[in-house]
């Protein structure tokens, strides 16, 4: 039992080593960390780019004082893409939405999605969305932009590939209503 003792105690208190030793074990995983490390804070970077971009693509509509066009949300579209990553693909829908005390629901006054990234909102499909709007008076209108951005980590550390969603919902400011060129406004 003491030769055991004095072993374990000879172990404990040994201080020698090799740095290279050390530097092996401990260096993959500072290299894995600085990685992950640098993909979460992209990935951060990356959130707050769409939602802003995403909020001034809604504010500028939201803003709007004359009717707009599917040339204008085109533009809309096009600025999206401007504000985020070169290397990221965004894709918007722009609805304007009143509430019906007579139907008691949520009506799509019109929708659109610049080059089909998605599907135009419906009335029906508008049901889904129905608890994440706020709750509006009988006649009152609010502008909706949906976006979803496509995100890939620059380093596979753990973190899949992922579609960032933007859900804004806006009062228009200085009408009553935004209206689309085409599309019955009264």
């Amino acid at each position: 039992m003491t030769m055991l003792r004095r072993t374990l105690t000879r172990f404990v208190t040994q201080e020698t080593g090799t740095l290279m030793a050390e530097a092996v074990l401990v260096l993959p995983f500072m290299l894995w960390s600085y990685l992950a490390l640098f993909v979460y804070w992209d990935s951060f970077r990356a959130v707050n780019t769409v939602q802003k971009a995403a909020y001034t693509v809604s504010d500028m509509i939201s803003r709007e004082m004359v009717s707009v066009t599917d040339g204008y949300i085109d533009g809309m579209d096009a600025m999206m893409e401007y504000l985020i990553d070169p290397d990221q693909d965004a894709t918007i829908r722009v609805s304007s939405i009143t509430w019906s005390a007579l139907n008691n629901r949520y009506e799509v006054e019109w929708s659109r999605a610049p080059g089909n990234g998605m599907a135009q909102l419906t009335t029906s499909s508008l049901v889904d969305l129905a608890p994440a709007l706020p709750t509006l008076a009988d006649g009152d209108f609010l502008v909706l932009v949906e976006a979803a951005v496509n995100y890939e980590p620059s380093f596979d550390v753990g973190m899949n590939d992922q579609t960032l969603r933007e859900f804004i919902v806006t009062r228009p400011r200085f009408m009553p209503k935004i209206c689309l060129v085409g599309v019955d406004c009264t």
